[in-house]
């Protein structure tokens, strides 16, 4: 009836037919509003995969499914993971996702250290400065190594502290928590700063200026990286979305480079899924922000 309706009347079509005409405007308009919502889903879905071009693109080509559904979300675009999934492999576009990373800088020292290990792989617990995690890399340049050491808080991941260097020493380490430091100012006592047990972190030296800081300090154990993995962590993320996309001509332009990335994407852009899909300083301000409301209400 309906291709042919240009030819006959459908009051004569539904007689022929042994139809009813109320029958066939029903259908008609079923179909009708069917295709109006194709029309829209597909308007939405052309959309929606501009944004998600442009969200991957923004993140330097690194987010995959799960931070751009948050960055949509954010935007008031509520989608399912899976559908942004489906949208990403049909672009042709690909997140980045850390490759497991085998820490080669730890220098063993002579005599067995006496620190303990008060962290226990229990990085985060549940409140800002109770424990900075440290660790020392190695990043490549074309004049050489560029060793560089972090320092992080467990609780929102944030990079307090860093330092880099054509070696790797404890002046490299105090140069990192002293920044780490300045930066938070007043510290709870009971903080704690964890490392391996690397003659770096477990130098005189650095003993002292701890002590000087009043902060505890704690190693894992001989051999077992899992100890300082989230450490780890971040060392892959560093190299896998940023570094090693890039050559290196010299320290310098890798150092400016680093801190940048440092500062403006990991502490500040980057989204963190154990921490609610928001960057560090976000989530700290979150922290700073409930807890302000506790103390309004007492």
């Amino acid at each position: 009836m309906q291709l042919e309706k240009a030819n006959y009347s459908i009051k004569r079509m539904s007689r022929l037919l042994e139809v009813s005409r109320s029958g066939y405007y029903r259908w008609a308009h079923t179909q009708a509003s069917r295709e109006r919502g194709e029309d829209n889903r597909q308007n939405f879905l052309d959309q929606l995969d501009k944004r998600v071009h442009d969200i991957w693109e923004e993140s330097g080509e690194v987010y995959g499914a799960p931070h751009i559904t948050a960055e949509l979300v954010e935007e008031g675009i509520f989608i399912n993971r899976k559908t942004v999934a489906k949208r990403i492999r049909m672009m042709g576009i690909e997140g980045i996702s850390p490759r497991a990373f085998v820490p080669i800088t730890t220098i063993r020292s002579k005599y067995k250290s006496v620190l303990p290990d008060l962290v226990k792989r229990l990085f985060d617990r549940g409140q800002l400065n109770r424990v900075w995690m440290s660790d020392i890399t190695y990043l490549r340049t074309g004049e050489g190594w560029l060793y560089m050491c972090a320092i992080r808080d467990g609780h929102s991941r944030r990079v307090l502290g860093w330092a880099m260097d054509s070696v790797q020493d404890s002046h490299l380490v105090e140069r990192a928590l002293r920044m780490a430091h300045t930066l938070r100012g007043e510290i709870p006592d009971g903080l704690v700063f964890h490392a391996d047990r690397g003659t770096q972190f477990t130098s005189e030296q650095l003993w002292q200026v701890c002590q000087e800081l009043g902060i505890a300090q704690s190693v894992g154990r001989t051999g077992v990286c899992f100890d300082n993995a989230m450490s780890e962590s971040f060392w892959s993320a560093l190299k896998t979305e940023f570094y090693n996309r890039k050559k290196w001509s010299t320290r310098d332009e890798a150092r400016k480079a680093v801190a940048r990335w440092i500062e403006i994407v990991y502490n500040r852009r980057r989204r963190h899924s154990a921490i609610g899909m928001v960057s560090p300083v976000d989530f700290e301000t979150q922290v700073k922000s409930q807890q302000d409301k506790k103390k309004a209400a007492a």
